[in-house]
């Protein structure tokens, strides 16, 4: 209970409505080497995990993790995709890292809080580590940060929730230097997956994830017009659609 009214107390002091305040300045893109090499280790070319080995290089992931807290970026002298690369290797490291701190899980959905505490309503909005000397959270990356400063929405099929449904986890860090090539596959390989999406010209069944984030995909057409600039099928403009369950089950090994 002490724990549960001092993560409020932090909570409540440094919610915003407004913009992200995460960053420093004079801070160096860091190196996303060791990031990458424990993914090409423990995650398959499909994106599923191996957390009972990640375990065994827990050291490695909180080092990495502990770079990341220390080395936020600075948005006047760091490039955009500098940036776009660090939230989005932040995002899927820490998400690692909660699952390991608590394996065995069977999903994320069981780490949401036991008790109701307002503002914490889910295990995204746990404040469980560290950026620049701030208590952080997932949904701040993701929402106040990744969807709100870049308005990419490739990044939904960049960050992995660790499970089934979500875009696998790529087996790679995401870097500056090639993170629109990155990107573009990414979306390409999750809308054409069909454990995830299944196309034909004429009817889709698509991921919740077009639902959820309606609008990010919308801002220049509908979500056809979205889905045809990567689906391998052409899909008629008035095609029938409807939207897959979501599998919240580990997207491990």
């Amino acid at each position: 209970m002490k724990f549960l009214i001092i993560l409020f107390t932090s909570l409540i002091l440094n919610f915003s409505c407004g913009a992200s305040t995460l960053g420093t300045e004079d801070s160096k893109s860091p190196s996303h080497e060791d990031f990458d090499a424990l993914l090409k280790k423990y995650v398959s070319a499909t994106g599923v995990v191996n957390y009972k080995g990640l375990m065994n290089d827990k050291a490695k992931l909180n080092q990495y993790c502990e770079l990341l807290s220390n080395n936020a970026p600075d948005r006047n002298t760091w490039s955009k995709n500098e940036q776009l690369a660090y939230w989005i290797n932040a995002y899927n490291a820490f998400t690692l890292k909660l699952i390991v701190d608590n394996y065995p899980v069977k999903s994320i959905q069981d780490l949401h809080p036991k008790v109701k505490i307002p503002l914490i309503n889910t295990v995204w909005h746990i404040k469980f580590f560290k950026i620049g000397g701030q208590d952080a959270n997932l949904d701040e990356i993701e929402h106040k940060i990744l969807r709100k400063e870049f308005e990419e929405p490739r990044i939904h099929f960049a960050i992995n929730c660790a499970s089934i449904s979500c875009p696998p986890l790529l087996n790679e860090a995401f870097v500056s230097t090639k993170i629109d090539s990155q990107l573009d596959r990414v979306a390409k390989s999750f809308i054409n997956d069909t454990r995830r999406n299944k196309i034909s010209s004429n009817q889709i069944e698509i991921s919740k994830i077009f639902s959820w984030f309606k609008g990010d995909f919308t801002k220049n057409g509908n979500i056809i017009d979205y889905l045809n600039k990567y689906s391998k099928v052409k899909i008629n403009p008035k095609a029938k659609d409807s939207y897959l369950d979501y599998d919240w089950s580990l997207n491990e090994k």
